[in-house]
């Protein structure tokens, strides 16, 4: 199966997804030392940590869009030189307001990355194999975060913190090179892919559409947003994302600050809980293709793992913030991250499901974008938090909450439609 030239499509993508959270993670990472360097508060901390998400939110929804229009390839390629140009200008930060602009442009960059990841995995991948394809390229993400903490560490007490963004930022142009060079928008545009793969990656896809009632391809892209489905999903996210942002955001710190760690022996207590998640991330997938084969229930293999896994998270999460040490806090954040990361794929595999190939660019785009508000809010929300109160606990506590909401909000309003036009007609009332 491997050797077919869409997994040299996935690989590729595996490695974005990697250099992306390496990337965004570096912050957190470098944030204890330039901190003590701008004489930045807690709550001015936060408000770095948010300042990225300020742009990463906005593209989400334009990257997404866009790959609908002009084809995920440009966009990709360009969103990776855009964002390693602006990691690498980090380096060249000497104030706050100067490292605020750099991460509001990197954000941009890394904007269009998810949903144009799933716009690919849509026109490369069968839907036999998407759920699983979907997990490999973003099982990039927690390995990246995994790899971030260490190699950041080590290159800043090394040579300074920045020469850890210079180097980022020289390896996300050479991915963008090799990507222009080894990619189309399309497997039927590609030299190599033969008419034997062309027809595995295009059978199934119409007994899919007639089983989750997805929409015609003429209906709008406002209708589908409208939908009850994609809306609940929405709220899912949200919540899922506020978990794993207030995790990629703050726990070095917290770790640090709340449990007293070095910067070496944070970068490799960060570590263990993005090495359970990347197994997270591609275990989810299989069993949620496994849970389809057996069942053929599409969106039930989908929902049955997201609304599972988010809840355990949140208990996870909760549990951190009241550990009495830094290896029971580590021991709890790495279950939770793991639970994160198994449900992870669901999202983009749901809208796959639901939506027509040409609207998954578009709907890909606007659910993380409005999820991703959660970023925008959540790390300065922490910092104040932790600046008004002298701990970390509410922190915790509030994530697991909003976690639950989510899967709650999954559970109860996210359905198949009922037949082709009914996602074009289902409307909050």
């Amino acid at each position: 199966m491997f050797k077919k030239y869409r997994w040299t499509i996935v690989t590729m993508l595996f490695l974005s997804n990697a250099i992306n959270y390496v990337d965004r993670s570096a912050m957190s990472v470098a944030l204890p030392i330039l901190s003590k360097k701008f004489s930045l508060t807690p709550f001015a901390s936060g408000l770095i940590l948010s300042s990225f998400f300020v742009g990463y939110a906005l593209f989400n929804f334009i990257g997404g869009f866009l790959s609908d229009v002009v084809g995920p390839r440009r966009v990709m390629g360009y969103a990776m030189a855009v964002w390693s140009i602006f990691c690498a200008l980090t380096a060249g930060a000497f104030n706050f307001i100067s490292l605020f602009f750099i991460r509001v442009i990197f954000g941009f960059g890394e904007g269009p990355l998810t949903s144009t990841t799933n716009k690919t995995m849509n026109n490369w991948i069968p839907l036999k194999e998407r759920a699983t394809a979907v997990g490999i390229c973003n099982g990039g993400a927690p390995i990246g975060g995994a790899l971030s903490a260490p190699l950041v560490a080590f290159i800043s007490l090394k040579w300074g913190w920045q020469a850890a963004f210079l180097v980022l930022g020289v390896l996300g142009l050479i991915w963008t090179f090799s990507w222009f060079k080894i990619s189309t928008d399309k497997p039927n545009n590609h030299p190599r892919v033969s008419q034997e793969e062309l027809k595995e990656i295009t059978a199934g896809r119409d007994i899919a559409a007639a089983q989750v009632g997805s929409a015609p391809a003429k209906v709008s892209l406002f209708s589908i947003l409208k939908q009850r489905s994609i809306l609940a999903l929405i709220v899912g996210m949200f919540g899922y994302n506020y978990t794993l942002f207030f995790f990629i955001t703050w726990f070095p710190s917290y770790l640090v600050e709340g449990r007293h760690l070095s910067i070496s022996q944070m970068g490799i207590a960060a570590m263990i809980p993005w090495i359970a998640g990347a197994l997270g991330q591609v275990a989810g997938s299989m069993i949620i293709d496994f849970i389809y084969r057996k069942t053929g229930k599409v969106l039930f293999s989908r929902k049955v793992v997201l609304v599972t896994c988010l809840l355990l998270a949140a208990v996870c999460v909760v549990l951190t913030g009241f550990a009495n040490s830094a290896v029971s806090a580590v021991f709890f954040m790495t279950l939770g991250v793991c639970f994160i990361y198994l449900q992870a794929t669901t999202y983009w595999a749901i809208i796959q499901d639901l939506v027509p190939s040409e609207k998954v660019g578009g709907t890909s785009g606007f659910v993380h974008s409005m999820a991703n508000i959660s970023g925008i809010f959540g790390p300065a929300l922490t910092g104040w938090i932790v600046q008004s109160t002298g701990h970390f606990a509410p922190a915790f506590v509030l994530a697991g909450g909003l976690a639950i909401i989510g899967a709650l909000a999954v559970a109860f309003f996210v359905k198949a439609a009922k037949n082709a036009g009914a996602v074009a007609q289902e409307q909050i009332a």
